[in-house]
């Protein structure tokens, strides 16, 4: 019977001994296409085929974190997985946790609130196996459960800790979090983003994961936690980098609220994390009213036969240029938005084609006193955080905001309509998206979206964005949300 020798080089790296044709079987088991690798420069130069090899059989390296793939590769074939001794603990052994020690420190925080319950099992569950990808739905309070495990480690341990996110808004919006839980982040935090100083003193880094991933290893040394915010959202390489350069983080925690569904995508994220643990579902939040119901009108375009035939030889990208730039489009848009009652959001994918088009016809129209609040890659990150800070306070305003900016977990607990203006196939930007108007307002009303879809068949074949259409359908299926069609004809 052939044995899997395992031993850690560092809190990183496995270190795999077997034999050469395990090892085969390893690099076979352990190598995915990536997701539209088809479509990237370098396979249609055939200088790479598109595929990505997790356990290197060069060197016999893998992430740490893929340790329990490791074991079900194993078990599935009848080999034995054997430990070598490390100064390192194995990740499958588990941290003893006194929760009655663990529940009373928690109540010494001084926290504005008690944790749920499924936070603080998250907490635990994280404690006790020192790394992992926590899954929990936009609103679920991941910043909760981030901030518990970072003061943990701050009261009892004297290394340092960093908080990567993908985006400078969420930098700050992480910051404000810790400050509302009673943090003093100003004496404990630095914040690092478009150009700020890399070096400090403070035990506590927030930063993008785009200022840090090209910093060499001795900037990594003294980090003891790492914490991936939205960790579905950095680049791959870029956070295999960073991760991989910071070899003495014994701990080590993504959270995010949402997976796209690739096993490319996954096993990445377990291997520098750690495996996926399901903190709790939108559905379960929705019923416990901890996140407001949400109803779907799926607002089906049909456009005229002239339109469908210009369309059905046009490339995605002819086809989402149509789309943005057809006037009665817009103007439906423009209407749908001016009739909505509440805090509406509206999400665009192109800033300049599409974004400021529909910024200027709602001004035109919008009634005297409404207030409008426009937010693009091009608004400064602290008056973005502004933006989200007066809505929370307003009744019916406008928030025109593209996707790349307030998609991916910014908090916004106050609004009641939102509106997809461009289609998108994409689990995590849709799911991401819905979050943004899930969060219980104050009035305590339900959440209404309105995805805009566009029927473009001509003979029988779909146009793109019908097809990512069907592709959003299965999403809300999935995930049990109320949905209808609604056809117009435009």
């Amino acid at each position: 019977m052939d044995t899997i020798e395992l031993k850690l080089k560092d809190y990183s790296m496995l270190k795999v001994n077997c034999a050469s044709s395990v090892a085969q079987e390893l690099s076979d088991y352990f190598c995915f296409e990536v997701p539209g690798a088809k479509y990237m420069p370098a396979v249609k130069r055939r200088v790479w085929d598109g595929k990505i090899r997790l356990f290197n059989s060069m060197n016999g390296e893998i992430n740490a974190g893929l340790y329990d793939a490791i074991k079900t590769f194993a078990k599935r074939r009848g080999y034995v997985v054997e430990y070598l001794e490390s100064s390192y603990g194995f990740p499958h052994e588990k941290n003893k946790l006194n929760h009655l020690k663990n529940m009373s420190w928690i109540s010494q925080l001084g926290l504005p609130f008690a944790p749920r319950d499924y936070q603080y099992d998250a907490f635990t569950h994280a404690l006790e196996h020192k790394r992992g990808v926590l899954l929990s739905p936009t609103g679920s309070g991941k910043s909760m459960i981030i901030y518990l495990l970072l003061r943990y480690y701050f009261d009892s341990y004297d290394k340092d800790m960093l908080v990567i996110v993908p985006t400078t808004g969420l930098v700050q919006q992480m910051v404000s979090d810790f400050e509302s839980y009673g943090f003093d982040t100003n004496t404990n935090c630095h914040l690092i983003y478009s150009g700020k100083e890399k070096n400090t003193g403070k035990r506590v880094v927030i930063t993008t994961w785009q200022s840090i991933h090209r910093l060499p290893p001795k900037w990594f040394e003294n980090f003891g936690a790492i914490f991936g915010d939205e960790c579905h959202g950095f680049k791959a390489k870029s956070l295999s980098s960073i991760m991989n350069k910071a070899i003495n983080a014994e701990y080590r925690f993504g959270t995010t609220g949402t997976l796209d569904g690739t096993e490319t995508n996954r096993m990445v994220l377990e291997g520098l994390f750690g495996p996926v643990k399901k903190v709790t579902t939108t559905a379960v939040l929705q019923k416990a009213k901890q996140l407001a119901p949400l109803n779907i009108d799926i607002l089906l375009l049909k456009y005229k036969e002239e339109y469908c035939k210009t369309v059905e030889k046009a490339t995605y990208q002819e086809e989402i240029d149509f789309l943005v730039s057809y006037k009665k489009r817009n103007l439906f848009i423009r209407n749908l938005t001016l009739s909505l009652e509440g805090n509406t959001l509206v999400l665009f994918n192109l800033v300049d084609k599409h974004g400021k088009v529909l910024k200027e016809l709602i001004q035109d129209k919008i009634e005297e006193g409404r207030k409008l609040f426009y937010v693009s890659g091009e608004t400064k990150t602290s008056d973005r955080e502004a933006v989200r800070g007066i809505v929370e306070k307003q009744t019916n305003s406008i928030v025109l905001a593209s996707l790349g900016t307030f998609s991916t977990g910014i908090n916004i607990r106050n609004i009641h309509n939102i509106i997809f203006a461009s289609p998108s196939k994409s689990q995590i930007r849709v799911l991401q998206s819905i979050g943004r108007g899930l969060r219980v307002s104050e009035d305590g009303r339900d959440t209404k979206l309105y995805d805009i879809a566009d029927d473009l068949r001509y003979q029988g074949k779909a146009n793109f964005t019908m097809r990512h259409c069907a592709e959003r359908i299965k999403i809300y299926k999935s995930e049990q949300f109320n949905y209808k069609l609604v056809e117009v004809d435009i």
